[in-house]
């Protein structure tokens, strides 16, 4: 049985970044593995982890604030992609636009949410699986 955070499609589009970071890292020199790969791979999991977190909370404002821990995840993510392409590691196309993919749904649920939140307080439920 999915959970309801399960459907919202930022939080799948997160899982298909971690994936994706998951097999660019693997790649990397050995002596990554404990440096900049594992950097990378808890910036990727952080953020379906804290969208799920965050919608598991009984609050809006925890769900906001949980969805902007996410956010600051993804931009620490998109640093540490470039500097992976720097090093001549990856070739950073398709995480770049993975990472924008989810950055994009996520501004789009940040701004839904923070604008319902005052109807929420009169029983309006949170989006379930449109952004």
């Amino acid at each position: 049985m999915a959970r309801k955070h399960e459907k919202l499609r930022v939080w799948q589009s997160a899982m298909d970044l971690v994936v994706a970071t998951y097999e660019e890292t693997n790649a990397f020199p050995k002596f990554e593995l404990y440096g900049l790969a594992q950097q990378m791979r808890r910036a990727a999991i952080s953020v379906p982890s804290n969208i799920a977190e965050g919608y598991g909370r009984n609050s809006d404002l925890e769900f906001l604030r949980f969805l902007h821990i996410a956010r600051g995840s993804l931009f620490e993510l998109e640093t540490q992609i470039k500097i992976a392409a720097r090093l001549g590691y990856i070739r950073p196309e398709e995480l770049l636009c993975l990472n924008e993919r989810v950055f994009a749904q996520l501004a789009a649920l940040l701004h839904r949410v923070q604008s319902e939140t005052p109807r929420k307080a009169s029983g309006v439920k949170r989006p379930a699986s449109s952004e």
